[in-house]
């Protein structure tokens, strides 16, 4: 969801808390003053939750001062040593140690966006950060110059996940995360003014393609999101403006409030992404996005969800530049499966994006597979509109792709435009199919399995876009993963609450 609207409301709200403090719910208030000393506070405690294997609790008591950065943020310690509440805005690089439980306790900035504050937030492996709720809620920003260096392992994921206890999580308890880079976006004012980003996070974007603002690896995000308005939304994660320098690599969003992750224009690559039960889209782009995902799965739940895919150039002008225009390959999109649940469009393409998707799997959406909308997109997918529509740009293609089981169809073919999208997917090479993938279990929300069974179409079956791309692997496979390995496996999450 793209908006600016409450951009300096929030900025003023945000502005309130960065000094640090404990949400009224979980105890008494706590002002910590910037500039050091022992200050203590107390706190009431509560039950909350760890990475969902167990439970933690934040100590009743005194916490200490053991930061304060020169940025005014703080990091108080509780009296018993297992928990560390941070808060407010960080000049200096921190190191989130695992052998802590960590509070987000308001929201917490790095950076000033100024080239001279570059600190680098670095969390250990095995680390569980916990976010609050509030106006504003918790959520974790990295301003442009900054960096977030979150490497985890199969083994130990780093998990941000709700303070709430088990049982009692939701989407939308905390915020979330937000990473700003310097790359390019088409979003720009007419003086050359830089976009603010959703939730007062600041500016982004910028000319470096391969700005890098850190690595996020075997990293967990949980039951994040919220809400300011229909046009301002914290995403689970938002790359805004992010470069190609920066590292994603097994991530996993679950249950968030609004969109699993969404690309602000930049040229941030991503492999090996989970998304499950996201209330808004999945995936989303918009802005000039231009990077590259492989190995992809987003799964759909009952009970509430948007698209699989929404992508986006530009609603101000639809051909902007630069124009967003990804590539997407073994992505597998799965909806709830049930008829009566909300759940729309495997992939909604729309408002002049460009993109490259191929080898992929949308199946049990509940409307179509495929939309394709605005005459802007598809002219830019052709190099002989407005005439026949025939002849293709290789700017917007869908190639070699398996829909099955969608309830409405496959393709949503509105009335009034250029080309249906049945007749644009017909010109594809290789075609797209219209076959049962026999995935293992897809829609299964407990214990799902997106793997193709034995005998699956999915298999045996790749076509290659740019065997000289180094950041895409060749496989023989269409979808996310192949018939042997799962990769989310031992260190993702699909509890409920």
């Amino acid at each position: 969801m793209v908006g600016r609207a409450l951009g300096a409301i929030v900025v003023g709200l945000l502005g309130a808390f960065t000094s640090g403090c404990d949400d009224g719910g979980h105890g008494s208030l706590v002002i910590v003053n910037g500039g050091g000393g022992s200050t203590a506070s107390t706190n009431t405690g509560s039950s909350n939750n760890n990475n969902g294997g167990g439970t933690t609790t934040i100590p009743p008591g005194t916490y200490t001062v053991v930061k304060a950065d020169p940025g005014g943020g703080t990091v108080l310690q509780s009296a018993d040593g297992t928990t560390r509440k941070i808060a407010g805005s960080f000049s200096e690089s921190l190191t989130m140690e695992s052998q802590y439980t960590w509070v987000l306790d308001a929201p917490v900035f790095f950076g000033d966006d100024t080239a001279t504050a570059t600190p680098t937030l670095t969390i250990q492996a095995g680390t569980t950060v916990l976010g609050r709720g509030g106006t504003p809620p918790s959520m974790l920003v990295i301003r442009r110059a900054a960096k977030l260096v979150a490497v985890g392992t199969a083994a130990a994921p780093i998990v941000f996940t709700s303070a709430q206890p088990v049982g009692s999580r939701a989407p939308g308890d905390w915020g979330g995360i937000v990473i700003n880079g310097r790359a390019p976006t088409n979003e720009i004012g007419p003086a050359g003014e830089l976009p603010f980003g959703e939730g007062g996070s600041g500016k982004y974007g910028g000319t470096d393609a391969n700005d890098d603002s850190g690595e996020l690896r075997y990293v967990r995000v949980e039951f994040a999101g919220h809400v300011f308005t229909s046009d301002d939304e914290l995403n689970g994660i938002a790359f805004q403006g992010v470069g190609a320098g920066t590292e994603v690599d097994f991530i996993q969003i679950h249950r968030n409030a609004d969109d699993g992750v969404e690309f602000f224009g930049g040229t941030v690559n991503a492999k090996h992404v989970l998304i499950t039960g996201a209330l808004d889209d999945s995936l989303d782009w918009t802005s000039g996005w231009t990077g590259k995902v492989q190995f992809a799965v987003l799964q759909q739940w009952a009970g509430g969800a948007d698209n699989g895919i929404e992508a986006d150039n530009l609603a101000a002008n639809n051909d902007a530049s630069p124009r967003s225009k990804p590539i997407l390959s073994n992505v597998t999109v799965v909806g709830p499966a049930v008829a009566t649940e909300a759940s729309d469009l495997g992939m909604h393409l729309k408002v002049g994006t460009a993109g490259n998707i191929l080898n992929s799997i949308v199946t049990e959406m509940n409307e179509f597979a495929l939309d394709i909308d605005n005459t802007a997109t598809f002219n830019n997918a052709y190099t002989d509109d407005p005439t026949s529509y025939t002849v293709l740009s290789g700017e917007l293609t869908i190639r070699n792709c398996i829909f099955f089981a969608n309830s409405l169809g496959d393709f949503q073919n509105d009335a009034g435009e250029p080309v249906t999208d049945a007749t644009f997917s017909g010109q594809q090479t290789p075609p797209n199919q219209a076959v049962n993938p026999l995935l293992v279990a897809p829609t299964s929300e407990s214990a799902p399995d997106f793997r193709p069974g034995a005998g699956s179409p999915a298999l045996n079956s790749a076509t290659w876009v740019d065997p000289a791309n180094a950041f895409f692997q060749a496989v023989n496979y269409v979808g996310a993963m192949d018939g042997t390995t799962d990769w989310t496996a031992g260190w993702t999450t699909h509890a409920p609450n």
